[in-house]
């Protein structure tokens, strides 16, 4: 009698492409999906059927910056290539694998920010203008998915606050709304509804004014003291981490203060299930999944899967639930 072979890790189908198969199977069937696809959606369904692992990210440059002492927390860092090889970026697809594998192209010279709405001064700056103007910070922050799994990022940037600050907000400013580039050219998924998930593009996203002015919300311009890779948001990216990871809009071109609460992509699309605030509460579950807990994307394989409990605003209760106060945060999600 033969013996069975011992599973390793290779033998394990990734979690994320485990649900995407078993979604594509369900909704379409296999056949006819491939069928009806186009010629680069059925790519991309072989692709995931065959496991492809994901590619290098791109190498960013090198940035100058101060390590205040008091964002360097004593917590392990994410390893850089989990950082860089696992996102959520559905304008270059639906697998974690995806935008490390496709977005390496996007072009990121002479980027450019517009800040307008309700402010007296608007202005428009450049990538490069940004990085020398703002002193910039090396932050470990926490970051937690909605999808209940978590990481810990070394985010290289600057407080949001200075920039609005320099477009001198009116007192009509309430809300602060953000807005994703948009380029079906170089972003797939805002041209093919199937590998862009079906959402309404270009993405965007939006803050009350003082969530948008707390010392915690950066714009990042880099990740492990480089540039950001285009997986990653680059070339500037939201970070807010007493939120989930929704939120943390990325490759933003157009920042706009608003007296009305701006629209929010993922609330757009589901808003039983994704809500403006979109804070962090292990109290309030996902109507298809817990919040109580998450898995740690660390250094470990497969099959060392660590889980931990999910802290209230992701472990920044002390600094932010006072802007919540008389708030119902069930309701509120």
């Amino acid at each position: 009698m033969s013996r069975h072979r011992k599973l390793t890790d290779a033998d394990v189908t990734p979690e994320s492409l485990f649900h995407q198969r078993r979604t594509v199977l369900k909704a379409l069937g296999l056949t006819a999906a491939t069928l009806s696809l186009s010629s680069g959606a059925r790519a991309d369904l072989l692709n995931w059927f065959q496991g492809k692992p994901a590619p290098v990210a791109p190498p960013g440059k090198p940035l100058t910056f101060s390590q205040p002492p008091q964002w360097h927390p004593d917590l392990a860092l994410t390893p850089e290539d989990k950082v860089t090889g696992y996102n959520n970026f559905y304008e270059f697809g639906l697998d974690k694998a995806d935008p490390a594998a496709k977005a390496g192209g996007l072009k990121t010279d002479g980027w450019k920010v517009r800040i307008d709405g309700e402010v007296a001064k608007p202005i428009t700056l450049d990538i490069d203008d940004i990085r020398r103007r703002f002193p910039l910070e090396e932050r470990i922050y926490r970051f937690r998915c909605v999808e209940a799994w978590s990481m810990v990022i070394p985010w290289v940037g600057f407080e949001l606050s200075q920039l609005i600050k320099l477009a001198e907000p009116t007192s009509d400013a309430r809300y602060v709304a953000f807005q994703t580039l948009y380029d079906p050219a170089q972003m797939p998924g805002q041209k093919d509804s199937f590998v862009g998930g079906g959402l309404d593009y270009p993405y965007v996203e939006g803050l009350r004014m003082d969530e948008a002015m707390h010392p915690l919300t950066l714009l990042a311009v880099g990740v492990y003291g480089k540039t950001l890779p285009p997986q990653n948001g680059a070339p500037i990216r939201l970070v807010t981490p007493w939120k989930y990871g929704f939120k943390n809009i990325k490759s933003i071109v157009h920042i706009r203060l608003t007296r009305q609460p701006p629209p929010s992509t993922w609330n757009l699309s589901a808003p039983n299930e994704y809500g403006f605030y979109a804070n962090v509460n292990p109290n309030v579950d996902h109507p298809r999944w817990s919040q109580a807990s998450e898995r740690v994307i660390g250094s470990g394989g497969l099959l060392n899967v660590q889980r931990q409990p999910t802290l209230m605003f992701n472990g920044y209760a002390d600094q932010v639930a006072s802007l919540y106060q008389g708030l119902d945060l069930r309701a509120n999600y």
